[in-house]
């Protein structure tokens, strides 16, 4: 590499990374935490759970998981049917005044679905673990927080680059992983930081690659949202899966009809007829994988209530498989306790990484004002 080329890769390396420093510490603090939230909610007592299911007995099923929110908030109807992920037994119902409403004050109810019993009333907004994620996610700015994070992101894969394609001229005349003990701490902290940069570097492009795609998460689960319910809703582009005769009009048969046209998945959410996810005529079934990995991949389908007829879309596009898988890899969150821990480590040492480039570029402005 030509002094020229070494020169304009460290002063991109150099503003990439110092621009985006703060906010890429700020995003690795607030991360860490985030990665056992589930675990974290556990142990503050703030995580609902649903009773074991006996061996002879039967699951509530929705409609009484329903019925059962309803009873407790009189004069509300359902808007959606929420499955907990993690906790096959537990639903959250969100009810409002009207389908058509704008979800503001509407109520959200968690649901025993073995035993139809009203677990309590879940608050996602406030907490430490809600502050740390409203951090992580926009900043409390909203879609605006988001996009610029992903600006800050996008600058850290350039941060990145450029700190590798300088990394083998740097090393040329030192073994790989060479920690100069002798020399001043500046110089020790120089070697640390490149070491354990390179070898974390996969980890961090991985991490910093999903984070940008998942700022973009609003707008292309919107986009693709509607396209969808529009494409299901006037015939284009959509599949007639399956219909009979003799449909209840049950969101519990809604549910059976959907599995039924897409074995081998599960049940995510439910949103009612008329409500912002479906059409005035039909329910709107989201599906999901049954791995861990494929749990992100969700796939809509509409169920006409009176026939029983299940709709399907087209297929998913690239950009929105990309996103759902991006989810899982960024937060770690997909193979269980010990690869939450294996990214909780990884999350410290990129805290090192960020903290010494900081200190070392601290630490050569102090240097070069001596005299």
């Amino acid at each position: 590499m030509s002094p020229h080329s070494l020169r304009t890769w460290g002063w991109i390396h150099k503003w990439s990374s110092l621009i985006c420093t703060l906010f890429m510490l700020l995003l690795c603090l607030t991360g860490l935490p985030l990665v056992f939230s589930h675990e974290i909610d556990e142990l503050a007592g703030e995580h609902f759970a649903a009773a074991p299911l006996a061996a002879d007995a039967r699951p509530a099923g929705a409609d009484r998981v329903v019925a059962a929110a309803l009873a407790a908030h009189p004069g509300l109807v359902p808007l959606y049917l929420f499955a907990e992920e993690d906790d096959p037994g537990l639903w959250y119902a969100k009810l409002d005044r009207d389908v058509a409403s704008d979800e503001r004050n509407a109520v959200l109810v968690a649901v025993d679905g073995h035993t139809g019993e009203i677990l309590g009333q879940p608050d996602f907004g406030s907490g430490v673990m809600a502050l740390m994620y409203r951090l992580h996610v926009d900043l409390y700015a909203g879609l605006a927080g988001k996009l610029f994070l992903g600006g800050m992101g996008c600058l850290l894969l350039v941060s990145l680059v450029s700190g590798a394609i300088l990394y083998a001229p740097f090393m040329r005349k030192l073994e790989f992983g060479c920690v100069r003990r002798q020399r001043g701490p500046r110089i020790r902290w120089l070697d640390l930081h490149n070491l354990i940069g390179i070898a974390t570097l996969v980890w961090l492009l991985v991490v910093g690659a999903t984070g940008v795609v998942n700022t973009l998460g609003d707008l292309i689960l919107k986009a693709w949202q509607q396209e969808q319910m529009q494409q299901l809703a006037s015939g284009r582009g959509s599949t007639l899966l399956a219909g009979d005769a003799g449909h209840d009009g049950s969101v519990e048969q809604a549910i059976a009809r959907a599995r039924q046209a897409a074995p081998g998945m599960q049940v995510d959410m439910v949103a009612w007829p008329g409500t912002l996810l479906s059409t005035p005529q039909h329910y709107a079934v989201i599906l999901r994988g049954e791995t861990p990995l494929t749990a992100k991949l969700r796939q809509a389908l509409l169920v006409d209530p009176a026939s029983g007829e299940v709709l399907q879309a087209a297929a998913r596009p690239w950009y929105v498989t990309l996103f759902q898988l991006s989810q899982p890899l960024h937060f770690g969150d997909y193979g269980g306790l010990p690869l939450k821990i294996l990214w909780a480590a990884l999350d410290l040492l990129a805290i090192v990484v960020i903290g010494s480039g900081l200190y070392l570029w601290l630490a050569r402005g102090r240097r070069g004002a001596r005299p």
